[in-house]
């Protein structure tokens, strides 16, 4: 299993990074991300608390990856809260989209998936055709979710994804030791989504393990 989107105590998750990690390896997880909740105003704080972990993370059992989740930062300041987190060490950046439970700035999506800095727009609610083209264009990957309320897109989603062939994660956007995912309640929730087995096969290991992969490479 991959997650890709977690949060902890330093935004608005329930678990310190070391025992968010720790139930990870005991849930069976090759990765984990962590991606708390920043803005212009926390993302430094933020990030220097999440890489912090390294100096205790020792095991080889899993790949803890330091990332955040850009969040109700308005559409023409996206680019430059990217750029931001790049600099402050920001391994993975994903970017809040336009759920259909929050009152996410109308234009976070298109902003999100055009910008190849980008790797992960998450929960993009009614998301258009032309904002999963440049998506594709822009190797930005979209997510399922198993997260509650903000699930409610996700046959839309992947409906849109798979007719223009884009890459899709899933992810549960943890906030709680409760949220943790396993392959079986995976593999249901993508065929809740309308996936068959081979797409759910790619979502599930193909994808992740490309864009960790990715990770991997470019930052470490």
């Amino acid at each position: 299993m991959f997650d890709l989107h977690t949060h902890s105590i330093f935004s608005d998750g329930e678990l310190i990074p070391s025992e968010l990690v720790r139930r990870a390896v005991f849930n069976g997880y090759e990765a984990v991300a962590i991606t708390d909740h920043v803005d212009f105003t926390n993302m430094e704080y933020v990030l220097q608390g999440l890489k912090k972990l390294e100096l205790q993370n020792s095991r080889r059992d899993i790949e803890v990856i330091i990332g955040v989740e850009i969040t109700h930062v308005p559409a023409v300041k996206i680019e430059k809260a990217v750029k931001m987190a790049r600099d402050l060490g920001a391994e993975l950046v994903v970017v809040h989209g336009e759920t259909l439970v929050e009152p996410v700035e109308s234009g976070t999506n298109r902003a999100a998936v055009s910008n190849p800095s980008v790797d992960i727009l998450a929960h993009p609610g009614l998301i258009s055709e032309t904002e999963v083209e440049l998506a594709k264009e822009n190797d930005v990957y979209l997510e399922l979710t198993s997260r509650q309320g903000h699930c409610m897109a996700n046959g839309h989603v992947a409906r849109v994804c798979s007719d223009l062939n884009a890459k899709m994660l899933l992810n549960s956007d943890l906030h709680a030791p409760e949220d943790f995912l396993n392959e079986e309640l995976a593999q249901k929730i993508l065929a809740g989504a309308g996936l068959n087995p081979e797409s759910a096969a790619r979502v599930l290991r193909v994808y992740p393990r490309e864009l960790m992969n990715r990770v991997l490479e470019d930052y470490r």
